[in-house]
């Protein structure tokens, strides 16, 4: 329900200027969102074709497949909340310009790449613009909008995320059977002209009035401290083993780093973030709800990838359309959630969703190579419903918790929680997933050289590109390939439940139920910060 002017004039939160063309700039606020997630979408699709010799693709290995999806996202994590925080001191406008024109030089030189080096370094690159891009498009968002119109445009805002998980699996697929493999990066590049020119013309700029002194310890040690933590993740699952060195150093140093940064924010008089909001269980219910939705979904997302292309053998172009029921469901129910929440809680709501989305990862354990399509676009659907029907609401939950002059922190917040959580998914499941592979697949490779066998033994896509040398006389390997990646997926896909399951009962404990009747949605959020604040 739109505020009447009058009351709007009482409550001059949004310039009436600004608030005529609201949709208009979350239109172009989505365009910016669509592209740095089109290009994850894009790349799960291409990783198989990268994978490949050249001239097809560039030869890139397991490891290196996984540090151009990794590097993206080590760079973006590390970011967030440095970007958060310049976009609220120095203008939000300027960051999210910025941020989109970095992403585009990126991605015209990721295209170009000669290597899976050159690849991973320009993913990094385009890392550093998307971290400036997604913080900055939520954080305009709260401020061209009223709070009670808040929900329905953050819905609608995560529902494009659904658009891009359509379209960017459906482009991969249409340009990698028409074009080489670079052209999924280049079709960012007149994207970005778009964005770049209707965000010029359209978007208000907005900062915080009053800022406060800088924190550069802070701002250092949040960046080293997410480095550092997820660049062990990330090593963890390369290497299928969180006991080594190399995984644990970096993984405690980045934990000390922001214990330190903690309690550096709690004793300085000028914080980057105001901790005590953590305070609050429902906004700490919230971002670990993020968190634990991604750590399920990005997991199963990678190995899906392979189960479609490698298992059932289908085109990057068919295994984008399958993807289209999942992103239906987001399209249709995340701008629709706050009706829900409305009728019947965040609490309510948020832990179906969260039940939904473990139902469809637990459904992938029962799985095999002949299992129906519809089956599959069914369980798709259902995850989509889930996670529309928990990331609206815990989205909201963290952006009105904070006042509106810190939106660029608050969504920092939300997105790097996000990111933190995906990152760990990967690394952890796409371990037990490597480890439970290798495991079934090395008696089948017993007669081969030790270095061939270690090789082969690395992945599905290493095993069938042997089985593909030997010729007829491959055709049991691949047999065992199929059912050792099949034992591997249903044994990765409890896990992710399991994980699902965990963030239904945070949220079951902790989210706030249903607001009193009568009570207003801002007075329920003030009730918040007095928790944090007590």
């Amino acid at each position: 329900m739109s505020i009447p002017s009058g009351a709007r004039a009482a409550l001059p939160q949004v310039p009436e200027a600004v608030h005529r063309r609201r949709w208009a700039i979350l239109v172009v606020l989505m365009f910016s969102l669509l592209i740095v997630v089109l290009d994850n979408s894009i790349l799960n699709v291409a990783v198989k074709t990268i994978a490949s010799p050249a001239p097809t693709g560039l030869g890139a290995t397991q490891s290196e497949l996984e540090w151009a999806i990794n590097a993206y996202t080590l760079v973006f994590a590390g970011l967030l909340f440095t970007a958060g925080l310049l976009g609220d001191r120095i203008g939000r406008k300027k960051v999210l310009l910025s941020g989109i024109l970095l992403f585009g030089v990126g991605s015209a030189l990721a295209a170009m790449s000669g290597s899976p080096g050159e690849l991973i370094t320009w993913r990094a690159v385009m890392g550093f613009g998307a971290a400036f891009v997604m913080p900055a498009t939520l954080a305009v968002l709260v401020n061209v909008f009223e709070r009670d119109e808040q929900p329905k445009a953050i819905g609608i805002w995560a529902g494009s995320v659904g658009l891009a998980i359509a379209i960017g699996p459906i482009t991969g697929g249409l340009l990698l059977e028409h074009f080489w493999w670079g052209s999924i990066f280049l079709v960012n590049v007149p994207v970005v002209i778009v964005a770049l020119i209707a965000m010029a013309v359209l978007v208000p700029d907005s900062r915080d009035p009053n800022p406060g002194r800088t924190d550069p310890l802070g701002v250092v040690l949040s960046i080293v401290g997410l480095v550092l933590l997820v660049y062990g993740i990330i090593r963890g699952g390369q290497l299928a083993d969180f006991a080594d060195p190399t995984v644990l150093l970096p993984i405690t140093g980045g934990l000390v780093v922001l214990a330190a940064f903690v309690r550096h924010e709690k004793r300085t008089s000028h914080p980057a973030i105001d901790i005590s909001y953590f305070k609050a269980p429902s906004f700490s219910a919230a971002v670990a709800a993020i968190a634990l939705a991604f750590f399920a979904l990005m997991g199963v997302t990678f190995f899906s990838a392979f189960y479609m292309q490698s298992v059932r053998g289908w085109s990057a172009l068919q295994a984008g359309l399958l993807i289209l029921p999942l992103a239906a469901a987001q399209m249709i129910f995340a701008p629709r959630a706050r009706l829900v929440v409305d009728r019947f809680g965040a609490r309510v709501v948020c832990t179906v969703g969260m039940l939904l989305i473990a139902l469809g990862l637990a459904a992938f354990a029962l799985f095999d190579a002949t299992t129906p399509v519809w089956v599959l676009c069914v369980l798709f659907f259902v995850q989509g419903t889930g996670m529309a029907h928990v990331m609206t609401p815990v989205t909201v939950s963290v952006m009105q918790a904070l006042p509106r002059e810190k939106a660029g922190s608050g969504s920092a917040i939300n997105n790097t929680f996000r990111q933190v959580g995906g990152a760990l998914g990967i690394a952890v499941l796409g371990s037990v997933l490597s480890t439970v592979y290798r495991g079934d697949i090395e008696g089948h490779l017993g007669a081969l050289p030790a270095g061939a066998r270690e090789a082969a033994g690395e992945s599905i896509e290493a095993t069938l590109g042997l089985a593909d040398k030997l010729g007829p006389a491959g055709a049991p390997l691949v047999a065992a390939a199929n059912d050792a990646f099949l034992k591997a997926m249903h044994v990765t896909a409890i896990g992710s439940a399991t994980i699902a399951l965990v963030g239904a009962l945070v949220v079951a404990m902790f989210l706030p139920g249903k607001t009193p009747a009568g009570q207003k949605s801002g007075e329920g959020e003030r009730s918040v910060r007095a928790g944090a604040g007590r």
